[in-house]
């Protein structure tokens, strides 16, 4: 499979094609070749992403067995998640750019900088993981756990482990509300067809309110705890530096941040199709920008091509998930599924409620909040009839991200768990009272514009 990654880019290649120049051909072709991935990536998918493809098959069949549609319907339907694979292939190429301009090293010196005590330290690791995470996602994790496990050796085993657990996942969870690269974000507005200008500043009054609420919560809890100072003369030479560097990421952010606002509304296209027409061009620049061209390159080909040879999992996931929402969309076991809805259809918030609980519920048993928010999709339009699209998408993305931390099988857990040899059941329990937190807040914004 070392050459799956020509195959996979043929068809998104084709697939950016027909958006912008829609055809029914193609779009039947799409389908095919569609089926064909999944063929491909099943064998190579994870146990946990065969089970959910199989899983969405065979409920997806059941459907399908209850509606008017032929055979040749479930062709065309399994085209339909492409635009999300399409932004997965190109995430990469951002990452490199990161990486290529050593701003992946900002992270370490900044986890080793010269605090008093770990309360101090806890804010900045958390600063630190939610600017970084922006563009590197899963990367930064593994970068600040590997910088805080060798920092906090003088630190007790147990209160080191705590704070890495808390800390780290916490930060990831805060940036990734807001970020266009972010695939639950973008999956959130793919089903409420929200803008994006128009989410976002709720995204990101909700990440300052809860890294407001966290940090102070760090400050207080591991504020009595002091940490090993660094040598104060070796951290104000570097302070110059890393100003530079951080003022660089600032500034790359707010212009992709911008750009998505403004491309999307001046051509009209959607948030989805943007951000992957961006991400290259954008990232390409950037590292001509910082005279790290040459890096970016050598980093971006390696980094792009295991990635997209190893997208597995999301293809298993998204093209059969493609075929259970349709299914289910034409199918009268919709009405069925409804029916709990419309009976509490006059209290919102205990639809919101709702919500947030299943995304919770499902995320402790392995259940990707991707596909939760793809079996929720199916009914979307009967949530939209009592909540307004954009009070949706705020509680699915909220809902969704606050399952990150406690989200006992999912990648970022289970990396943290084999870095510090832990329980993924105690990082769940460490950081359960954020989650609820997280979702709470989500909840309270989502009612307050329905």
């Amino acid at each position: 499979m070392k050459h799956s990654y020509i195959f996979f880019t043929f068809v998104f290649l084709l697939h950016i094609l027909n958006v912008l120049f829609p055809s029914d051909r193609l779009q039947y072709a799409l389908g095919l070749l569609a089926f064909v991935m999944l063929l491909l990536s099943f064998r190579n998918a994870s146990k946990l992403f065969k089970i959910l493809g199989i899983a969405f098959t065979v409920v997806g069949l059941l459907f399908f067995l209850s509606t008017d549609l032929e055979l040749m319907d479930i062709i065309p339907m399994l085209a339909d998640n492409l635009s999300l694979l399409t932004l997965l292939a190109v995430l990469p190429w951002m990452n490199s750019a990161v990486t290529a301009g050593r701003f992946d090293k900002l992270m370490q010196t900044l986890l080793r900088g010269n605090v008093k005590h770990l309360g101090s330290l806890y804010q900045r690791s958390t600063t630190a993981m939610m600017s970084l995470t922006a563009f590197l996602n899963v990367s930064s994790a593994t970068i600040a756990q590997d910088v805080l496990v060798d920092n906090l050796k003088p630190v007790k085993k147990k209160i080191a482990n705590k704070f890495i657990m808390m800390t780290t996942l916490r930060g990831y969870s805060l940036a990734l509300p807001w970020s266009p690269l972010e695939v639950l974000l973008a999956m959130s507005i793919f089903i409420t067809g929200v803008n994006y200008g128009e989410l976002l500043p709720w995204m990101i009054m909700i990440t300052i309110f809860m890294y407001l609420i966290d940090s102070l919560w760090g400050r207080y809890y591991f504020g009595k705890i002091p940490y090993p100072e660094k040598n104060e003369a070796e951290a104000a030479s570097k302070n110059i530096h890393i100003r530079s560097k951080i003022l660089q990421l600032i500034i790359a952010l707010v212009s992709f941040l911008a750009l998505v606002i403004l491309l999307g509304k001046l051509f009209d296209m959607e948030f989805i199709f943007v951000v992957t027409i961006l991400v290259f061009p954008f990232a390409a620049l950037w590292a001509v920008l910082i005279k790290r061209g040459k890096s970016f390159w050598t980093i971006g080909w390696n980094k792009w091509k295991n990635s997209v040879n190893n997208m597995h999992n999301f293809i298993v996931l998204f093209v059969t998930l493609a075929f259970f929402t349709g299914s289910l969309n034409e199918s009268p076991a919709l009405t069925m599924i409804q029916e709990p809805v419309l009976l509490v259809a006059d209290y919102p918030i205990l639809i919101l409620i709702m919500i947030q609980l299943l995304f919770i519920f499902l995320s402790m048993f392995g259940v990707h909040p991707v596909a939760t928010m793809g079996v929720l999709g199916g009914i979307s339009p009967l949530l939209m009839d009592i909540l307004s699209p954009l009070s949706l998408a705020i509680i699915l993305v909220t809902a969704s991200v606050s399952t990150i931390p406690v989200g006992t099988y999912g990648l970022v857990v289970t990396i943290t768990s084999m870095s510090l040899k832990q329980s993924p059941y105690l990082i769940t329990y460490y950081n359960l009272i954020y989650s609820f937190v997280f979702g709470t807040v989500g909840i309270i914004a989502a009612y307050w514009v329905i």
